[in-house]
């Protein structure tokens, strides 16, 4: 039974990276940040109500002028025609998320979705987990994840489809959406993930803190340290036992 309990608390800080979001490895469906459209205070194609989406009705097309990255479940990308080999027992997960300015703080969500076309995306990889960002300007830092597991009791075959789903929700309440398709493989033919997609920026003006979340009936200390990049691998081992916590 799930029980909520009174405080909520963020406890450890490493050196890993905030903002309109970009699926590094496993690759994103395409690039939903672009944006095509415009706006202004006099712009007569906004229209109120329309959530930032502008219509011509001349060429009967949408455009988008802040992103599409909040709309709910892709990002309003489309399935992969192209889909990226993933392990069975999960893989890395490589992510810039500092592409816009006004998202120093962000929680992110993963989630995965089966099959060719996920109905939902309802099926958490890992519990909710804080970043900081060095600047709540854009910035180009990027973290990784070298081992995200799969949800709970889901057994996948060789051949087997699925999305991977990455919400960041920003620190003044809005949800971004990302998603990559996946094909599971026996991890011998997957391509090796190295250090040119799966790695922890360094410099001062990209580095990325990482917190973990809980929920607790008591209330210690935080307690801070510093992760090196290859000790980063027990992040997910970590989030996994703060989920263990918060589930009593």
């Amino acid at each position: 039974m799930f029980r909520l309990t009174e405080l909520v608390f963020v406890v450890a800080s490493w050196s890993l990276a905030s903002a309109h979001t970009v699926l590094v490895y496993p690759p994103w469906r395409g690039n939903n940040i672009h944006t095509n459209g415009t706006v202004s205070d006099t712009d007569p194609s906004i229209v109120p109500g329309s959530i930032g989406i502008n219509y011509d009705k001349n060429n009967d097309t949408y455009g988008f002028p802040y992103g599409m990255q909040w709309m709910y479940p892709c990002g309003g990308m489309p399935m992969s025609q192209n889909r990226t080999k993933w392990p069975l027992k999960g893989g890395a997960l490589s992510i810039q998320p500092g592409w816009f300015p006004g998202h120093s703080l962000a929680l992110f969500y993963i989630n995965m979705g089966y099959g060719n076309e996920p109905l939902n995306y309802s099926h958490s990889m890992l519990p909710v987990f804080q970043i900081t960002g060095p600047s709540n300007q854009q910035y180009e830092g990027t973290f990784c994840l070298p081992q995200v597991p799969l949800p709970a009791n889901y057994t996948p075959k060789v051949g087997d489809n699925a999305t991977i789903q990455v919400i960041e929700l920003a620190q003044h309440g809005a949800a971004l959406y990302n998603c990559a398709d996946i094909t599971f493989a026996e991890p011998e033919d997957v391509p090796e993930v190295n250090s040119t997609n799966c790695f922890n920026s360094t410099d001062p003006h990209q580095k990325i803190g990482f917190q973990v979340v809980y929920t607790t009936t008591s209330s210690p200390a935080p307690h801070n340290m510093v992760v090196s990049t290859y000790a980063s691998i027990l992040v997910p081992a970590l989030l996994a036992a703060a989920s263990w916590i918060t589930w009593i």
